[in-house]
């Protein structure tokens, strides 16, 4: 894998002993300074999350290196299979390298799959890229109420955590075709007997909000096991909280407005209303889920993004090899 320089200078508290590197915005920037920028404005405009100000500079500062230093480790581990394979005299194909991408509800993880996806895909190595969110392998509604924990959506819970690694395992070890059961965000449930087929990538990409939980005695092998790399998207509570309001205000007066939407109870509320109903979503849902099940994860990560109050990143902390 080519070396890429890390400026020290960048690197917060050397004295404080720590699995990860901190890099500020322009040390990280400067490292693809010679790598060419593949995407349009326009195309960047359609990756872009309700309430995220993404650009050109925020796609070329932080993602561009980040696509560039994972390819070289997707092309450094198909070297390791192909030396490995000579050793045991067993020529086999390379398993698709796979990225788990974790974070809140509202902090951008979605956005960043997306870039990740298409700037992936330009790389001469890694052309076909796939991109599955984990909302597919959420338990139905009438199972998650049979259950009694239609109100903990979204906890590991309420996940088939068994479809999903199963589904991963099928991927990595190089089905021809692996089933993800499609989610309506629409609805708000799973579609009955749909499903999108992914066939065998040279990268899949996992985005989810508890993509990275650990083993556990009920669950010995988790999903996370079968990562090759993996980004935990980072931000204060507070901000989060502030931008998931105004994710659903603008849902409120966009989708939430569909007939056949499962929220359309929401989409005559005042603002006022609104405001409260996002509020108590946020305190009694998707804040604890964060502190209790998602937060605890973001040491486990290969890579931390740290965004700033306008949705920026600021920092990245790489773990060190």
């Amino acid at each position: 894998m080519p070396h890429v320089p890390v400026d020290t200078r960048a690197i917060t508290r050397p004295d404080v002993l720590s699995p990860f590197l901190e890099i500020d915005r322009a040390a990280w920037a400067a490292l693809a300074d010679d790598t060419p920028m593949p995407l349009t404005e326009d195309e960047v405009r359609s990756f872009r999350g309700l309430g995220d100000p993404l650009d050109l500079a925020e796609v070329g500062e932080v993602y561009r290196p980040l696509s560039r230093m994972i390819a070289q480790y997707a092309t450094s581990q198909r070297q390791l299979h192909e030396r490995t394979s000579a050793f045991l005299q067993r020529p086999t194909p390379p398993s698709p390298f796979v990225i788990g991408i974790a974070g809140s509800v509202a902090v951008g993880k979605s956005t960043v799959a997306r870039i990740m996806r298409d700037l992936l895909a330009r790389w001469e190595d890694t052309p076909n890229v796939e991109l599955i969110t984990t909302d597919g392998f959420l338990f139905p509604n009438r199972e998650l109420e049979r259950r009694g924990i239609a109100h903990r959506k979204g906890f590991p819970e309420s996940y088939d955590r068994r479809a999903l690694l199963r589904f991963v395992s099928q991927v990595k070890s190089g089905a021809p075709e692996s089933y993800v059961p499609k989610y309506s965000h629409l609805i708000y449930d799973i579609l009955p007997d749909e499903f999108d087929v992914v066939h065998r990538p040279d990268i899949l990409i996992v985005e989810g909000l508890n993509v990275l939980q650990p083993p556990s005695l009920r669950h010995p092998l988790a999903v996370s096991d079968l990562f090759d790399f993996s980004i935990y998207v980072d931000a204060r509570s507070a901000d989060i909280e502030r931008w998931f309001t105004e994710r659903f205000l603008k849902l409120k007066d966009g989708a939430f407005s569909d007939p056949n939407s499962y929220f359309k109870r929401f989409a005559g509320l005042t603002e006022d209303e609104a405001r409260a109903v996002a509020a108590e979503f946020w305190q009694n849902i998707n804040e604890p889920n964060l502190v209790e099940n998602i937060r605890p994860t973001r040491a486990r990560a290969s890579l931390v993004l740290r965004k700033e109050a306008d949705h920026r990143v600021q920092k990245v902390l790489l773990r060190k090899l």
